[in-house]
């Protein structure tokens, strides 16, 4: 279970995984940290809410 408490600088980000749409591909797609981190990309995370949504 993740707990809704902020993280702080230094932090380990817990699991996820999300629904994302790509523009270049024209279709939604999944993302997973887990994935990520096991392929050795590097990730920018944030947050900004009702930013980027289809109105």
């Amino acid at each position: 279970m993740i707990e809704n408490l902020p993280l702080k600088v230094g932090q380990k980000v817990p699991s996820f995984e999300i629904e994302t749409y790509e523009p270049s591909v024209g279709d939604f797609g999944t993302f997973s940290l887990d994935k990520a981190m096991a392929e050795k990309k590097w990730t920018i995370l944030f947050f900004y809410p009702a930013d980027f949504t289809f109105v």
